[in-house]
């Protein structure tokens, strides 16, 4: 038969038909997209063009080869196989415009089975992954998508389908090779009129235009912007915070030459375009929602919402924004200041998001702003920032106390080392934590390394200042500290603290640190025990189970080291590992107190109290002692111990048998 496109409908070509649903929805696309990046590009400016040979591999693994949607391997499969057939069978538009001319008159003949082959291939699995998708909607209904509306995600399934049935209906009218058009050649055998042929046609381009027009004003303009997102994504270590400013040599612009107006985002253009770009990329899995602490306690923050008012508040107000006006409403306000304060800063958002979604970076700037210039913040954190500002720790304790616990170590103090323990504030000051300092101590010293501390020279590294958007005082507090640490020459770090870790090892070489080497007490213990300076942990009848620290271990990493340390864990929690769940004391939640019905540490402590495990180790003076008392909250007896006094413990405890044995001999 003639090809659709040949023919003539009531003295109409074909081709006339084409142009104008074709046009039209092509035009609608591209005025939508343009308006979407004029929108985008209002943003502030963003240095997102380094370390291409990366950017062009995250492309390769993240976008193309779907590495973080997989990651759900049920939701993930289905959508990859409809994402990985659109792009095969996306060439088949060139043939459907033209009556075939692109694959008898353009393409190479030789090409022309393994092309067809490829396409229908490409029909193939996004049929399949529709159908899949849609009867997971449908019939096996995930808990978070109950009571939800499915209109427009049904709709598109929709489209899909009919896009990926047609063709094969169409494919059958033109004689296909069995070898490179199965399905096709199958379809033949039914012998379909020249009608339902022409209707299929038809049907699979209005559905394709029809897609054309939804997809820049619904939820799957991700489809164009997750490229740009994912290449353009922080290539930063994940939760490193940018300084005030930055000068020409790359470094942060030292406080006494700072000068600057304005501090953080209050207005949609203070946003980066990067970060804008968040908006329009956004999917809507709901996988950040998912894995949030905040959420998930009954708080105001949904983090797939933050990311939706940004889109919202650009289309809501663009005529003002794209005349170069500001809108009365603010972009906190869109956000809402209960949204922004209860963010921990966990980065279990940003990691789960399968399109490079940066939700944080908003939060801590609009903080930012709240922080230092609008004063509008928790009355709750003057405490600790003052403490912070005026002894350089939020428990207020003066600075000549820090190494009174380590007093009867005979550990150096102030003195040159080859490796300085960087205590932290609460194993400084916290009775509790003092017990895991001196286990550290303890154990570096008996592996034989030079091992020292600052005493009352080491101050707050600024973690709680920094996440709490008090950026100049987490500046003074680090300029201070490195003034101390070129004074004694400090080379190699060690820190019981996971925010501490991560901002001495991350951040600080915006400060002049580049040099620094920072290690968590488990990496270095660990190594010690590798090579035979400390024995290996043996069990003792203790049933455990290791809470894994979001800044140790989903930001910093650190996963193996402290189960290496402890010689394993018998059984792990729901959440373990690179998914593990915040304890509730990141982003300086701290020092801020939780709603009684919302406390995310008694959510950690059911998980773990789950396990059966009579003990919980922790890496993190924060964890210790929010696990503690969220296990105490939720009446369950459990023991909650450092890493380093587990091993230490066996150790005192080896040496006492010993000490007993040759006394009674």
């Amino acid at each position: 038969m003639e090809h659709p496109l040949l023919l003539d409908y009531g003295g109409i070509s074909g081709w006339i038909i084409l142009l104008l649903l074709g046009g039209g929805s092509i035009a609608s696309f591209i005025y939508q997209v343009q308006k979407a990046s004029r929108l985008v590009m209002l943003g502030a400016s963003d240095n997102r063009f380094d370390s291409w040979g990366a950017r062009f591999g995250e492309i390769l693994t993240g976008w193309l080869g779907q590495k973080k949607v997989l990651r759900d391997r049920v939701a993930g499969t289905m959508h990859v196989m409809m994402f990985w057939g659109m792009l095969m069978l996306a060439s088949d538009m060139f043939d459907l415009a033209t009556a075939n001319a692109f694959s008898t008159k353009v393409l190479p003949e030789s090409l022309n089975g393994p092309w067809n082959g490829m396409v229908e291939f490409g029909y193939s699995i996004a049929l399949l992954g529709c159908i899949a998708a849609f009867l997971r909607r449908a019939v096996f209904t995930p808990e978070k998508l109950k009571g939800k509306s499915q209109l427009e995600g049904n709709f598109i399934l929709f489209l899909i389908f009919t896009i990926t049935t047609t063709c094969f209906i169409v494919e059958s009218s033109e004689t296909p090779s069995t070898t490179w058009e199965p399905i096709g050649a199958w379809v033949a055998t039914f012998g379909l009129s020249d009608g339902v042929v022409i209707g299929s046609y038809w049907a699979h381009m209005l559905a394709i235009c029809t897609f054309l027009v939804l997809i820049p004003i619904s939820k799957h303009m991700h489809l164009v912007m997750a490229f740009p997102n994912v290449f353009f994504h922080d290539m930063n270590p994940m939760a490193k915070m940018l300084p005030l400013s930055v000068g020409d040599d790359g470094k942060a612009v030292p406080l006494e030459d700072l000068d600057i107006e304005t501090f953080g985002v209050s207005q949609y253009s203070q946003l980066s375009w990067r970060q804008l770009i968040d908006g329009w990329a956004c999917t809507t899995c709901v996988r950040c929602q998912d894995v949030c602490p905040a959420y998930e306690s009954g708080k105001s923050l949904n983090p797939m919402q933050i990311v939706h008012d940004v889109r919202a508040y650009a289309n809501e107000h663009a005529p003002i924004l794209l005349k170069g006006e500001v809108p009365e409403e603010s972009i906190i306000a869109r956000f809402t200041p209960e949204a922004i304060w209860a963010c921990t800063t966990c980065h279990a958002c940003v990691d789960a998001c399968p399109v490079y979604i940066e939700h944080v970076p908003k939060i801590t700037d609009v903080r930012r702003h709240m922080m230092m210039e609008a004063m509008e913040y928790p009355e709750q954190l003057n405490v600790a920032l003052g403490n912070l500002e005026n002894n350089s720790n939020p428990y207020g304790f003066g600075a000549h106390e820090r190494g009174d616990w380590a007093a009867d170590l005979g550990v150096k103090i102030g003195e040159p080392a080859e490796y300085i323990y960087f205590v932290g504030c609460a194993a400084s000051f916290d009775e509790r934590n003092q017990k895991v300092a001196r286990a550290t101590i303890s154990l570096l010293k008996e592996a034989g390394l030079d091992v020292g501390i600052l005493g009352m020279q080491e101050g707050c590294s600024g973690d709680p200042a920094r996440r709490a958007g008090n950026e100049y005082l987490f500046q003074m507090l680090a300029e201070t500290n490195m003034m101390t640490f070129e004074e004694l020459g400090v080379k190699r770090i060690v820190a019981s603290c996971p925010h501490c870790f991560h901002t001495l090892g991350k951040e600080y070489a915006d400060y002049g640190a580049d040099q620094l080497e920072v290690l968590h007490h488990s990496e270095v213990i660990a190594k010690l025990q590798d090579e035979g300076k400390l024995p290996n942990r043996i069990k003792n009848g203790r049933n455990i189970t290791y809470h894994d620290p979001c800044y140790l271990g989903r930001i910093g990493g650190i996963l193996e080291e402290p189960r290496s340390v402890i010689g394993g864990v018998n059984v792990e929690a729901e959440r373990s590992g690179q998914d593990s769940f915040c304890c509730g004391a990141g982003g300086a939640q701290m020092w801020l107190e939780e709603d009684a019905d919302k406390r995310v540490n008694e959510i950690r402590a059911k998980e773990l109290a789950a396990t059966g495990c009579d003990t919980v180790a922790v890496g993190c003076p924060f964890c210790s002692v929010m696990i503690g008392d969220g296990l105490k909250s939720i009446g369950k007896e459990m023991e909650v111990m450092d890493i380093a006094e587990l091993l230490w413990d066996q150790i005192k405890a080896k040496d006492e048998e010993i000490h007993a044995t040759s006394e009674e001999e």
